[in-house]
Parts: structure tokens; sequence; C-alpha cells
């Protein structure tokens, strides 16, 4: 931390402390409720901080860019030039989920050619 930051930063807060500014927060005297158990505990505060604020994980803002890509793909039809881009960015998220978990996506990716296929031989 800066040098006499953190000093500038207790005063402040002793001062607000002093002019009752905490007195009537919301929650005050309750216990603090963390929705997120998979987070270790030491992260819980900073993670729900970031939570609040609009941060997401990388992990989690990648799984909702695959849920569209997904229903985009669904609401597309099949002989549309838009099809294999959607599939391809699609292809991309999941490549790049995968990497960041350290392994597989464990996601079927299907390309287009092998969806029509596999539509062909089974029927």
């Amino acid at each position: 931390m800066i040098p006499g930051f953190e000093a500038l930063v207790e005063q402040r807060i002793k001062k607000a402390q002093k002019d009752g500014e905490f007195d009537n927060l919301e929650g005050r005297g309750q216990p603090l409720k963390f929705e997120d158990r998979h987070v270790p505990e030491e992260l819980r505060l900073a993670h729900k901080i970031l939570k609040n604020a609009g941060f997401l994980p990388p992990e989690v803002e990648l799984k909702k860019k695959i849920n569209r890509a997904e229903q985009l793909l669904e609401n597309t039809g099949y002989e549309s030039p838009e099809r294999s881009i959607i599939q391809k960015r699609l292809n991309y998220l999941l490549t790049k989920l995968g990497t960041i978990r350290g392994g597989s996506t464990s996601f079927p990716v299907l390309t287009d050619q092998y969806r029509k296929n596999l539509i062909k031989k089974l029927s």
C-alpha cells in the first residue's frame, strides 16, 4: 500500500464512526451472508465485494457468453450463413473455457458438417 495512505484511510474511518455515519447501515450487527460456498473462506469477503461491484470471474463470464452463443445457434436455421460463424465462436469460447479449467470443456463440440452427417446417419 502507498506509504501514509493506510493512516489516512484509518483516520477517515474513525472520523466517520465518530460522526455516526455507520450507525444505520443495512444488516448492522448481523453476520455476513455468503452465497458462494465453493469460494475458500479467506477469499469470501473479497469475492462478495467484487461480485457486488459487478465483476465476475473469467470462467463465469465465459459461461454466460457460451450460453448466449448456444441460444443464438438454436435460433439460427441450419442453412443460415451466420450459423458457421456462431459455431466457430462457440467452439472458440468452449476451448477458452477448457484452457482456463486446465483440461477439456466437458461439452461435446460439434461442427456443422459433423452435425449434418450425424443427423443424416440417424434419419
